[in-house]
Protein backbone atom coordinates (compact mmCIF):
# COMPACT_ATOMS: atom_id res chain seq x y z
CA UNK A 1 0.00 0.00 0.00
CA UNK A 2 2.93 2.33 0.66
CA UNK A 3 4.16 2.06 -2.95
CA UNK A 4 0.74 3.07 -4.30
CA UNK A 5 0.44 6.01 -1.93
CA UNK A 6 3.90 7.30 -2.78
CA UNK A 7 3.20 6.91 -6.52
CA UNK A 8 0.01 8.94 -6.18
CA UNK A 9 1.84 11.59 -4.20
CA UNK A 10 4.39 12.08 -7.00
CA UNK A 11 1.82 14.25 -8.77
CA UNK A 12 1.11 17.47 -6.86
CA UNK A 13 -2.30 17.80 -5.26
CA UNK A 14 -2.95 21.00 -7.23
CA UNK A 15 -2.93 19.00 -10.48
CA UNK A 16 -5.68 16.73 -9.15
CA UNK A 17 -7.69 19.76 -8.06
CA UNK A 18 -7.33 21.46 -11.46
CA UNK A 19 -8.29 18.29 -13.33
CA UNK A 20 -11.27 17.74 -11.07
CA UNK A 21 -12.46 21.33 -11.49
CA UNK A 22 -12.07 21.07 -15.27
CA UNK A 23 -14.03 17.80 -15.44
CA UNK A 24 -16.76 19.12 -13.15
CA UNK A 25 -17.05 22.32 -15.21
CA UNK A 26 -17.35 20.37 -18.46
CA UNK A 27 -20.05 18.20 -16.90
CA UNK A 28 -21.93 21.22 -15.52
CA UNK A 29 -21.85 23.01 -18.87
CA UNK A 30 -23.10 19.85 -20.56
CA UNK A 31 -26.03 19.59 -18.15
CA UNK A 32 -26.93 23.25 -18.55
CA UNK A 33 -26.66 23.59 -22.32
CA UNK A 34 -27.39 20.20 -23.87
CA UNK A 35 -30.93 18.96 -24.46
CA UNK A 36 -30.29 15.30 -25.23
CA UNK A 37 -31.13 13.12 -22.24
CA UNK A 38 -28.31 10.64 -22.83
CA UNK A 39 -25.71 13.41 -22.95
CA UNK A 40 -27.13 14.97 -19.78
CA UNK A 41 -26.82 11.62 -17.99
CA UNK A 42 -23.23 11.26 -19.18
CA UNK A 43 -22.42 14.78 -17.96
CA UNK A 44 -23.85 13.99 -14.52
CA UNK A 45 -21.66 10.89 -14.44
CA UNK A 46 -18.68 13.06 -15.37
CA UNK A 47 -19.43 15.35 -12.43
CA UNK A 48 -19.68 12.35 -10.08
CA UNK A 49 -16.36 11.02 -11.35
CA UNK A 50 -14.63 14.36 -10.87
CA UNK A 51 -15.76 14.38 -7.23
CA UNK A 52 -14.56 10.79 -6.86
CA UNK A 53 -11.16 11.73 -8.26
CA UNK A 54 -10.82 14.62 -5.83
CA UNK A 55 -11.92 12.56 -2.83
CA UNK A 56 -9.48 9.79 -3.75
CA UNK A 57 -6.62 12.25 -4.17
CA UNK A 58 -7.29 13.87 -0.80
CA UNK A 59 -7.61 10.45 0.78
CA UNK A 60 -4.24 9.36 -0.59
CA UNK A 61 -2.49 12.58 0.42
CA UNK A 62 -3.82 12.50 3.97
CA UNK A 63 -3.53 8.70 4.34
CA UNK A 64 -7.14 8.54 5.51
CA UNK A 65 -9.34 5.87 3.91
CA UNK A 66 -12.60 7.52 5.08
CA UNK A 67 -12.99 9.41 1.80
CA UNK A 68 -12.86 6.13 -0.10
CA UNK A 69 -16.05 5.10 1.70
CA UNK A 70 -17.72 8.23 0.34
CA UNK A 71 -16.46 7.32 -3.13
CA UNK A 72 -18.14 3.94 -2.78
CA UNK A 73 -21.47 5.57 -1.85
CA UNK A 74 -21.19 8.06 -4.72
CA UNK A 75 -20.74 5.13 -7.10
CA UNK A 76 -23.90 3.52 -5.69
CA UNK A 77 -25.84 6.75 -6.19
CA UNK A 78 -24.47 7.02 -9.73
CA UNK A 79 -25.65 3.50 -10.55
CA UNK A 80 -29.12 4.27 -9.20
CA UNK A 81 -29.18 7.51 -11.18
CA UNK A 82 -28.40 5.64 -14.38
CA UNK A 83 -31.17 3.12 -13.74
CA UNK A 84 -33.77 5.83 -13.07
CA UNK A 85 -32.53 8.01 -15.92
CA UNK A 86 -32.65 5.21 -18.45
CA UNK A 87 -36.15 4.24 -17.38
CA UNK A 88 -37.26 7.86 -17.89
CA UNK A 89 -35.52 7.80 -21.25
CA UNK A 90 -37.40 4.66 -22.33
CA UNK A 91 -40.68 6.24 -21.22
CA UNK A 92 -39.90 9.38 -23.21
CA UNK A 93 -39.02 7.39 -26.31
CA UNK A 94 -42.28 5.43 -26.09
CA UNK A 95 -44.58 8.39 -25.46
CA UNK A 96 -42.96 11.26 -27.36
CA UNK A 97 -40.71 9.37 -29.84
CA UNK A 98 -37.79 11.64 -28.94
CA UNK A 99 -35.12 11.99 -26.28
CA UNK A 100 -35.18 15.80 -26.31
CA UNK A 101 -35.45 17.10 -22.75
CA UNK A 102 -37.68 20.01 -23.85
CA UNK A 103 -40.45 17.53 -24.69
CA UNK A 104 -40.43 16.15 -21.14
CA UNK A 105 -43.46 18.26 -20.15
CA UNK A 106 -45.61 16.00 -22.35
CA UNK A 107 -45.14 13.19 -19.83
CA UNK A 108 -47.25 14.93 -17.21
CA UNK A 109 -50.51 13.30 -16.12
Amino acid sequence: MKEITSAIQLIPLEHYILLSVALFSIGLLGVLFRRNTIIILMCIELMFNSVNLLLTAFSAYHSDPAAQVFVFFIMIVAAAEVAVGLSILVMMKRNVDSVDINLLNRLKW
